[in-house]
């Protein structure tokens, strides 16, 4: 058996760039920033089927690189989805917070009234505002937060929702994408996760940092 030559990590991520790049010459559904974080949620997922079921608006997109490039919060639904947050490629040292880290969501998950993404989401409450809201897993957090807006009008300066699965995930993104006053950037349908979720957080993060470089 011939074993394949080592690679640096950056050059393996930049040559899957190229890749995907050649898979869509000519046909990108996307420009600009809105590439930039498709291509990398592509990468993440190694599918570039993904391609037609992302919702990546390019003020949404705009709003997000703003967010961050000011220093704005990133919270996450997941330990997972914020260990997935590159540090180095943050702007403003952003701090990054996972909505499970609030105090009583275990509590109050287990007296059978919510889960604990809802609890820690409907905890979080006004401390969203102007945040970057990164949902990778539970649909039950997106549909808490949609609430948060519509009943005190709490309003992210992005919201990535990525929900995954069966129950609730397709139904949850569409309920954002319909809110105008939201901007959101989404997976449609039953497919998402922490890692999709992540890797829009870290492209928006690059764009960021260009911007308060130039």
């Amino acid at each position: 058996m011939q074993l394949m030559p080592q690679r640096l990590p950056a050059d393996i991520e930049s040559q899957s760039f190229v890749i995907i790049d050649s898979l869509f010459e000519g046909k990108r559904p996307f420009a600009g920033g809105a590439w930039d974080v498709a291509r990398r949620i592509i990468h993440a997922a190694g599918d570039i089927t993904l391609a037609e079921d992302l919702h990546l608006p390019d003020e949404a997109i705009a709003a997000g690189v703003a967010a961050l490039a000011d220093g704005a919060p990133i919270f996450t639904d997941t330990m997972m989805l914020k260990a997935g947050v590159s540090r180095k490629r943050l702007p403003r040292d952003n701090e990054v917070r996972c909505i499970l880290e609030c105090s009583d969501t275990t509590r109050e998950a287990e007296s059978g009234r919510c889960t604990r993404a809802r609890a820690g989401m409907m905890h979080l409450g006004d401390a969203l505002n102007g945040s970057v809201v990164a949902i990778g897993n539970a649909p039950t957090a997106l549909l808490a937060l949609l609430e948060l807006h519509e009943t005190r009008n709490v309003r992210p300066a992005l919201v990535i929702g990525m929900p995954v699965g069966f129950v609730n995930a397709a139904e949850s993104k569409e309920l954002l994408l319909a809110e105008p006053r939201l901007a959101g950037l989404a997976v449609r349908g039953r497919r998402g996760g922490s890692p999709l979720a992540a890797a829009a957080v870290n492209a928006l993060a690059i764009l960021a940092r260009a911007k308060n470089a130039g």
